[in-house]
């Protein structure tokens, strides 16, 4: 595998820049802070951004963790992707990402000041500092709820990629956010996007008829568990309908999201006469 390295300090816009580096180069997997991802989708990981200190925060990173480590390599061997960016604050540290991930020392070292003007790595310093705001490579899934210090806003950019006939304008959407282990407290997100998400998925569960009540908790460390209600199609065996349920929204939602969901409870409400 083919791997580069894109690094810059903290703060810089490494992040801002990510997605459309990696479209540049054709690059189908990016690591960033702990995460794999994949186009717009999370593939692996956890989110540095999710940890309680700065110190276990750089521990995620760097992938300290065995099993976090291990989930990660698997899916990059299973992906069957040629090559990777690395994100990292320095040559060491993304030395240190692809010893954890068993990855190949990048071949090429791309630096933030490559392809970031001095005016704007200063803003991205600025905002940083003033605000604590960090962006992920990532679109952003609105939910409304006191959810501790995750999604903050989407922010897009608009670039103009070179082609031989005509320039193709390309849009990216990332997320702007505030870690958990910020000092500058929680914000609030609206609710009716993830109970339209659940509504959805288990709409797609063979059996169920209706969805009901869809209720999202959050917990200490920033996970979530979820109730919800469904109504059965009579005919169908009840606990595995349920139990189908459970399976394809922990999946579903934690792969849509980025939320970790520490339980999700099914009832069924009623049984539906066809």
């Amino acid at each position: 595998m083919e791997v580069y390295a894109f690094i810059g300090p903290s703060g810089t816009g490494k992040s801002h820049r990510a997605s459309y580096l990696a479209q540049q180069l054709e690059i189908p997997l990016i690591v960033d802070d702990g995460l794999l991802i994949a186009g717009t989708a999370i593939l692996a990981g956890k989110s540095a951004k999710r940890e309680a200190t700065r110190f276990g925060a750089v521990k995620r990173a760097i992938f300290h963790h065995e099993k976090h480590a291990a989930e990660v390599r698997s899916q990059i061997a299973t992906s069957g992707a040629k090559s990777i960016l690395l994100l990292g604050t320095s040559e060491k540290m993304v030395k240190k990402i692809a010893e954890r991930l068993h990855l190949p020392p990048p071949g090429r070292v791309i630096r933030i000041e490559e392809v970031a003007s001095a005016s704007a790595i200063e803003q991205a310093l600025e905002a940083r500092n003033k605000e604590n705001s960090h962006v992920i490579p990532l679109p952003t899934f609105a939910i409304k709820k006191d959810f501790p210090g995750y999604l903050l806003a989407p922010l897009r950019s608009f670039f103009w990629k070179s082609h031989r006939e005509e320039p193709k304008k390309m849009v990216i959407e990332r997320s702007v956010v505030r870690p958990i282990y910020s000092s500058l407290g929680n914000y609030y997100l609206a609710e009716n996007v993830i109970t339209d998400i659940i509504a959805h998925l288990t709409s797609q569960v063979p059996g169920v008829s209706h969805t009901g009540r869809a209720e999202v908790t959050t917990r200490p460390g920033g996970s979530v568990t979820l109730q919800i209600e469904v109504n059965v199609i009579y005919g169908y065996r009840v606990p595995d309908v349920l139990v189908s349920v459970q399976r394809l929204l922990k999946e579903q939602t934690e792969y849509l999201t980025g939320l970790t969901v520490e339980s999700i409870q099914v009832t069924a409400r009623r049984i539906d006469l066809g």
